[in-house]
C-alpha cells in the first residue's frame, strides 16, 4: 500500500509540476512582453523577501505532521483531533506574526531597490505579496491530515486545478489591463479559493475534523513537537538564508533590470528542480510511515535506494541546463537577456548541491 501511495503521489506530482512549469512560462513570456523586465525583477525581489518571512513558521508543520504519522498508522482518532487543533492554533499564530513582521519591513523595502523605473507604488504591491503569503496559512492546516495519510495525489490535483485558473486569469488580466494589482489580487482570490475547498474535502474525507469535543494535548507530544521545532530552526533557517537572498542583493546592488535577467535564469532552473525535488519529495509520507515502524536497516535501505536515484537525476539534469539554458532564452526573450558564462557555471554548480540534498531533506522532513 505503502509503494502504491509512493507512485500515485509522484505521478500525480509530474503532471501537477509540468502544468506548473507550462503555464508559468506562457505567463513570464507575456509578463515581460508586456510589462518588461524590471516588473519581472520585482517579482524576484519580494518573492526573496516573503521567503525569508517565512521563517516565521519554524518547521512547526513538519514537526506536527511528523507526530501525526503515528496516530494516523493507529487510527486514534482522539489524538488526531487534538493534533490538528493544536496544529490550527499554530498557524494562525504564525500567519498573524509574518504580516506583523511583514508590515514592519515595509520600512526598509526602499533599501532592498537600488533604482525603481517601474511606474507602480512598491509598497502596494509588497503588501499585496504579504497578503498573498498571509493566506497561504488561513485555513489550510487540514491539507497536512491528508499529507500525513499519504494521500497526496489528492492535494496535487487540488493544485493542478489551481495553477491553471490563476494562470489563466492573471494571463488575462495582464494582456486586457496590464494591471499589476490587479494581477497579485487575482493570485490572493485563488489562494483563498484552494484553501476553502481543501479543507472542505478534508472534512469529507475525515468527519471527525468537525467535532467540538477535543481533548488538550498531551504534553509528551507537545514537548516532541518544540525539541522537533528547536532542530529545524537551524534547518529551515540556513536553507531560507541560502536560497531567498539571492534577489535581495542583486536587486539591492545591481538593480531591477539585472535581477530581471536572473530572474528569467532561475525561472528555468528552478521548474527543473521542482519538478524532480517533488517528484523525489512526493515520498515524504511513505518514508514518514516508514520510520514510525523504527526498522534501521531498512530506512537505511530505503535512504540508499532514493540517494542513489536522487544522485543520477542531478548529474543528468545539471549537465542537460548546463547545455541549453542560453540556446533557449535566445530563442525565448533574445540575445539581450542571455548571462554571462561564468555566472551560469556557478548557478549550474549551486543547482547540483541543492538537488544533491533532496534526499536528505526527504529523510528530515519525514523525521519532523
Amino acid at each position: 500500500m505503502r509503494t502504491n501511495y509512493s507512485i500515485k503521489n509522484s505521478i500525480t506530482s509530474l503532471i501537477d509540476n509540468i502544468i506548473t512549469i507550462v503555464f508559468l512560462f506562457i505567463e513570464q513570456t507575456i509578463f515581460i512582453k508586456i510589462l518588461g523586465i524590471e516588473y519581472s525583477g520585482l517579482n524576484g525581489l519580494f518573492t526573496n523577501i516573503l521567503t525569508l518571512l517565512n521563517l516565521a513558521e519554524l518547521g512547526i508543520g513538519s514537526a506536527i505532521t511528523y507526530n501525526l504519522y503515528k496516530y494516523v498508522k493507529n487510527n486514534d482518532v482522539d489524538t488526531i483531533k487534538s493534533i490538528m487543533y493544536y496544529f490550527k492554533k499554530a498557524y494562525n499564530v504564525i500567519s498573524i506574526v509574518i504580516f506583523v513582521l511583514g508590515i514592519l519591513l515595509t520600512f526598509f523595502i526602499k533599501y532592498f531597490i537600488k533604482e525603481v523605473n517601474v511606474d507602480i507604488n512598491i509598497y502596494i504591491v509588497y503588501i499585496l505579496f504579504l497578503l498573498s503569503t498571509v493566506f497561504t496559512y488561513i485555513l489550510s492546516y487540514k491539507r497536512n491530515l491528508i499529507y500525513a495519510n499519504q494521500r497526496n495525489y489528492i492535494l496535487n490535483i487540488f493544485n493542478i486545478g489551481y495553477t491553471v485558473i490563476l494562470s489563466i486569469l492573471q494571463i488575462l488580466v495582464i494582456y486586457i489591463t496590464k494591471n499589476y494589482y490587479l494581477f497579485i489580487i487575482v493570485k490572493i482570490v485563488c489562494i483563498l479559493i484552494q484553501n476553502i475547498l481543501i479543507n472542505i474535502k478534508a472534512n469529507r474525507m475525515y468527519p471527525y475534523l468537525k467535532d467540538k469535543d477535543i481533548k488538550p494535548l498531551d504534553s509528551n507530544i507537545k514537548d516532541n513537537i518544540i525539541n522537533r521545532v528547536k532542530a529545524l530552526v537551524i534547518h529551515k533557517s540556513s536553507a531560507a538564508v541560502t536560497n531567498g537572498t539571492d534577489n535581495i542583493l542583486i536587486s539591492t546592488f545591481l538593480g531591477l533590470t539585472t535581477l530581471g535577467l536572473y530572474t528569467n535564469y532561475n525561472y528555468i532552473i528552478s521548474a527543473f528542480k521542482k519538478v524532480f525535488s517533488n517528484a523525489i519529495g512526493s515520498t515524504i509520507p511513505s518514508v514518514g510511515n516508514l520510520l514510525v515502524e523504527n526498522d534501521y536497516k531498512k530506512n537505511y535501505d530505503v535512504f540508499n535506494r532514493i540517494n542513489f536515484l536522487n544522485l543520477w537525476i542531478s548529474i543528468f539534469i545539471s549537465s542537460f541546463i548546463l547545455v541549453f539554458i542560453d540556446s533557449f532564452i535566445k530563442v525565448w526573450l533574445g540575445s539581450n537577456y542571455i548571462i554571462d558564462k561564468y555566472v551560469l557555471i556557478v548557478l549550474i554548480i549551486n543547482f547540483f548541491q541543492t538537488m544533491m540534498r533532496n534526499s536528505y531533506s526527504i529523510f528530515k522532513e519525514a523525521a519532523g
